[in-house]
């Protein structure tokens, strides 16, 4: 959903923020683990019913899964055990926020319904590209994907204090919705994307000519005329 150039500019931005602790003995895997006791503290009081103190906290969160990258980029420290943790690390933030949420709505069916739809779909998501990638296509799209999700959550903590629409939480009930249906609907799309890039490499292997078969001095032989059938008419 975001589009390119703002996540380009985002970078940009966050590198020239980390680059004064280039040289430090902060590595991007000790932020990228802050980031996740700061969400655990963000979910422990999002489960006490804190619901903006709580967003806030995550929100605070979610500039160290920015950071971290932007100083292995600035410190010429990216490493794949880096990336792997990071996203190892992004499953747990995500499974905490949804843990903090089960507790808040705790005896509410429809909400934790919910929940758990968008911690299924969530999920999903992820695991679809990183199966799709170890299979070696690509899997970018949708319109859920971890910082839409991110955003989406925190929004909702925000704002359902300070708009006390009609019933119980409406906003971030309706927070739950669009990740409930988006998530599972991103999914969706990543293996229609995949699905379709397995189509076309399909057709173009059939296109391509066969080879005919070689002999064992490495001579090409002919190709045999096919045989006719036994009950067909000539």
């Amino acid at each position: 959903m975001f589009t390119q150039k703002f996540q380009a500019w985002v970078r940009k931005w966050a590198e020239r923020l980390v680059s004064v602790f280039r040289d430090s003995p902060l590595t991007p895997n000790m932020l990228t683990l802050f980031g996740l006791v700061i969400t655990a503290a963000g979910a422990a009081v999002l489960g006490l019913g804190q619901l903006f103190i709580a967003g806030v906290i995550l929100l605070f969160a979610g500039l160290f899964d920015i950071f971290d990258g932007a100083l292995a980029r600035a410190s010429g420290k990216v490493y794949r055990y880096g990336a792997f943790l990071d996203s190892t690390v992004d499953r747990y933030s995500e499974g905490l926020i949804y843990l903090g949420l089960l507790v808040f709505f705790r005896g509410k069916t429809l909400q934790t319904v919910l929940v758990l739809l968008a911690l299924a779909g969530s999920f999903l998501v992820s695991y679809v590209r990183a199966r799709a990638q170890s299979l070696g296509f690509k899997c970018d799209v949708g319109v859920l994907a971890r910082p839409e999700r991110v955003v989406i959550i925190v929004a909702g903590l925000l704002l359902d204090p300070i708009l006390p629409i009609g019933g119980y939480h409406v906003v971030l009930t309706l927070a739950l919705v669009v990740l409930a249906v988006g998530t599972n609907f991103t999914a969706v799309q990543r293996v229609f994307d995949v699905w379709q890039q397995n189509r076309d490499e399909l057709r173009a292997q059939r296109r391509q000519p066969l080879a005919a078969p070689a002999d064992d001095a490495g001579t090409p032989t002919p190709p045999r005329p096919a045989k006719r059938r036994f009950f067909e008419t000539p």
